[in-house]
């Protein structure tokens, strides 16, 4: 298989379901509104209201949602074949990932800016609103902890990438003084940063004294450093540490300071990382030489593959996105089809790149699947995969591959990053919602919330289990990450059909996307915890991923029933805002 046909067939599909199926749900759905009147302006306070402009705002949610996610999952899902991966991204795309970000967009839109937790209490009830805020907290916090272990190791592996992602900080910090101090343009100075940060990839590509390789200062891996760690656990522990010190500033910062900023640089990052890998595809246009399908799979495809890849096809993180951050951000409330459906178009891309770029990366079929031997296999080595073959698609345009390799570590980091600090924001307001809810006011003070959004995030990354022993958490936590990920946009989609039909419209465009992953979702979640993590099964127990999962698959099922229930009947209109 031609990858340049792959690449061809799956950007025209998306371009063509932005251009017409996303104007579709606009105008006919949930007819936007021009005039009215958003939660970024009615609660303008220079924080986390903050009117923005619809590109720049666009560059914060993509890179907030774009993390490592949308790699690490198709590269692990290419176990099943190209082809099934392939069609659940581009379909899941089109059809649900782009009207869940839109949708969750627009809804908290009309609800003040609120989080979907938040708004299941008025659609639903109160209950469902504690049920789903504690859901929606396991999740943001499990998206720390695999968010900071994968950047943790990307810097261990990958120490030339360092410099420019620390670079990138104080350039971040520079670019909002000048435009919301001044009154300056954003892209100029967002230009000069990207050119800093490669350069500063370049030179540590060639140049060893400008890696920070902790590996080595601690001793490399036969040196034992402390408490029985080796330099490479030694050096995890490290940037785990600097991490959480970093997430914590950056999350309490107010959002043009840091947030904006970085995340406009980081959306030029992905066009240009998309430019030059798609460059490569159309230039070298290397052959796919890994199979469609895998017949030998130990893993059943179904539900497992609509899990494995959940960004780059649809994420219940999204929604926490559009609903807890970029809702406060849109200027005007048609920016949402833009900033929603082609920020998911986006990630789409990204994914099928991450397709393309594992399966053109091995010589020949029989080396592929060697590499993908088992899905443990893919599982382990997918993120390295997806930079390996990334670099040799550069390679197809004249870059070297070692500076290619260093180049597309420095994008994922960053948008693994923007995620990172995006999601401990998210952890805070919802820590500070409970804290309401339950009538505890010191939970509502931001350095409060902030700390306990760190600290556990940091204690669940550190956990010294499974495979990789020491700092495993992130690493454990992934196969629950998905399914509880994909169980969320499915009850977020639930959300959206219950007020779309309570306001008298055609809610089969969200209905139908919510069915088929609250079935594949429920099916996934209760193999896993019944018989693979209870030890009931052929496996052995594993008592976090049990707890977590138990916790999460039964606060779901509950709320799933009581919104099927008033779904069920006829509606009238709920008390969000009626002007809809």
């Amino acid at each position: 298989m031609n990858s340049l046909v792959l690449a061809l067939v799956g950007i025209s599909i998306f371009l063509l379901g932005y251009r017409f199926y996303s104007k579709y749900i606009a105008d006919r759905i949930f007819k936007l509104d021009p005039n009215y009147v958003t939660p970024a302006h009615k609660y303008k306070d220079g924080v986390d209201f903050v009117p923005t402009n619809r590109f720049v705002l666009w560059g914060h949610h993509y890179s907030s949602v774009a993390g490592a996610a949308p790699i690490i999952g198709p590269a692990i899902a290419v176990y099943w074949g190209w082809l099934p991966a392939v069609l659940w991204v581009i379909l899941g795309t089109v059809f649900a990932a782009g009207v869940h970000d839109f949708g969750t967009l627009v809804l908290s839109v009309r609800n003040k800016g609120q989080s979907v937790g938040t708004i299941a209490s008025k659609l639903i009830g109160k209950r469902a609103k504690v049920l789903f805020l504690f859901i929606i907290l396991i999740l943001v916090l499990m998206v720390n902890a695999v968010f900071a272990w994968a950047i943790a190791n990307l810097f261990v592996k990958f120490p030339a990438s360092v410099l420019s992602i620390f670079i990138q900080i104080p350039l971040a910090i520079w670019i909002g003084y000048s435009v919301y101090k001044k009154k300056g343009s954003m892209l100029l100075p967002s230009i000069i940063a990207l050119a800093f940060m490669y350069g500063a990839a370049v030179l540590a590509s060639k140049v060893p004294a400008l890696q920070v390789d902790l590996v080595k200062w601690f001793g490399g891996e036969e040196t034992t450093v402390m408490f029985g760690l080796n330099g490479v656990s030694m050096a995890f522990f490290v940037w785990i540490i600097v991490l959480m010190v970093y997430v914590y500033i950056a999350s309490t910062l107010p959002v043009w300071k840091l947030l904006q900023p970085r995340d406009y640089i980081n959306s030029h990052q992905l066009v240009i990382g998309l430019l030059m890998l798609y460059s490569g595809v159309l230039i070298a246009h290397p052959t796919i030489t890994a199979p469609a399908t895998n017949p030998n799979a130990e893993m059943s495809i179904f539900p497992l593959l609509f899990i494995t890849i959940a960004c780059g096809a649809i994420s219940g993180f999204h929604g926490l996105v559009s609903s807890g951050t970029s809702s406060k951000q849109l200027d005007k409330e048609t920016d949402a089809r833009f900033v929603g459906y082609a920020g998911a178009v986006g990630e789409g891309m990204l994914a099928l790149l991450a397709i393309i770029a594992v399966t053109t990366l091995f010589a020949t079929g029989a080396d592929f699947t060697a590499a993908y031997s088992s899905f443990a296999a893919a599982s382990s080595g997918g993120l390295g995969n997806f930079i390996n073959g990334a670099g040799q698609l550069a390679a197809g345009i004249g870059i070297p591959v070692d500076i290619g390799a260093t180049i597309v570590a420095v994008i994922v980091i960053s948008f693994a990053a923007t995620s990172l600090d995006t999601s401990v924001r998210l952890m805070r307001y919802i820590i500070s919602e409970l804290g309401t809810e339950y009538n505890v006011p010191a939970l509502t003070k931001a350095h409060v919330a902030t700390t306990i959004a760190v600290g556990t995030s940091a204690a669940l990354v550190l956990i010294p289990e499974g495979p990789n022993g020491f700092g495993s958490g992130g690493y454990l936590l992934w196969p629950l990450f998905g399914t509880s990920n994909q169980l969320l946009a499915g009850i977020s989609l639930l959300l959206i059909s219950i007020w779309l039909k309570q306001q008298g419209r055609n809610f089969m465009p969200t209905f139908i996307p919510m069915l088929f992953l609250i079935i594949m979702t429920v099916w996934a979640m209760l193999k896993q915890v019944v018989f693979e993590w209870s030890g009931l099964g052929d496996s052995d127990a594993n008592m976090l991923l049990f707890v977590f999962g138990a916790a999460i698959l039964g606060f779901a099922l509950w709320i799933i029933l009581e919104a099927m229930t008033i779904l069920s009947k006829k509606g009238t209109p709920s008390d969000i805002d009626k002007s809809a």
